[in-house]
């Protein structure tokens, strides 16, 4: 005689294709950085290389009908974008899910992305929990760089961010061009009011979803997901184009029900058989570098962000 069961494997299912898809799709608009840096086409392996520029050619004039031309040379170096796992695990009572008078996965499924985008930022911005292979933290690089300014070091705000010594201008000196920036939420009542010597707003706050708030022209975004750490930094701005992200196309599930669920320090939290729980298993992977090409104005030595700490 068959004997048919259903089992994790089968119920797996339940969770369509179309819900994974949806999340990759969804998972860029819950990160604040995402929107801002450049999208490259989805991964097809665990690596992607993108080639830098490293050397720029240079041109002379000659001295005379007979003078030699003079060779020069351009050169390019590999990054190399490795894909890196980012996981969440959200455990629910069955109970809930019997007594449940609506979706679950409606409920569950912003709290995923906004999971996912905030593990996002938080290793690209600072490098918290930064998987080795992902670049330097832009905080990190922008420090190492001395591309830094201390809120109160011009003569307001305005002057710190867009004077001759203020923040745009450390990006502009390394032969970038600022076209966004990122600031913790905290940050946009220092802003609303700043005006030019024509009493005209600098910041635009947007008043609809599809237009984004902008500085002196410039897209910003806010962090309200406690991702910036404010004790170092209070805005991010620079070329985020040289900023690039690849999605490797997998996000996964598995359901879980006979395992238990342990915190940092191997306590166990959860035991899922034992507390008639199950569990949902969500994994995606992702790859990304932080170019710092060549320049006219520093060579090698610039970046292109700089970080508005707090006063000192």
């Amino acid at each position: 005689m068959t004997v048919n069961v259903i089992t994790r494997a089968n119920s797996e299912a339940l969770i369509p294709v179309e819900i994974s898809n949806q999340i990759i799709k969804e998972v860029p608009t819950a990160s604040k950085l995402l929107p801002l840096m450049r999208k490259l086409p989805n991964m097809s392996s665990k690596q992607k290389t993108l080639p830098v520029q490293n050397a720029l050619p240079e041109a002379y004039f000659l001295s005379g009908d007979m003078a030699q031309k003079q060779t020069t040379k351009a050169e390019w170096e590999k990054l190399t974008l490795t894909a890196e796992e980012l996981a969440v695990i959200v455990p629910i009572p069955e109970a809930v899910l019997d007594d449940s008078a609506f979706s679950i996965w409606d409920e569950i499924k912003p709290q995923i992305v906004e999971a996912l985008g905030i593990a996002i930022d938080g290793a690209i911005l600072f490098g918290t929990n930064k998987p080795d292979s992902w670049p330097t933290s832009i905080y990190d690089g922008a420090v190492a760089k001395n591309q830094v300014v201390s809120m109160g070091t011009g003569e307001d705000i305005a002057e710190d961010i867009i004077g001759v010594d203020g923040l745009m201008s450390k990006v502009e000196n390394s032969g970038f061009i600022v076209n966004g920036f990122l600031a913790d939420a905290t940050f946009e009542a220092h802003l609303r009011n700043l005006r030019d010597s024509n009493n005209n707003l600098l910041y635009s706050n947007s008043l609809l979803t599809s237009t984004p708030s902008s500085l002196v022209g410039r897209q910003i975004e806010y962090d309200n997901n406690g991702v910036f750490d404010t004790t170092k930094a209070l805005m991010i701005c620079g070329d985020f184009s040289k900023a690039v992200y690849s999605i490797r196309q997998d996000v996964t599930y598995k359901v879980l029900d006979q395992a238990v669920i342990q915190d940092t320090e191997g306590n166990i939290v959860y035991n899922l058989a034992q507390q008639d729980m199950i569990a949902l298993r969500v994994v995606m992977r992702l790859g990304v570098q932080i170019a710092n090409p060549v320049t006219r104005k520093k060579g090698k030595a610039g970046y292109p962000f700089a970080v508005l700490a707090p006063a000192a």
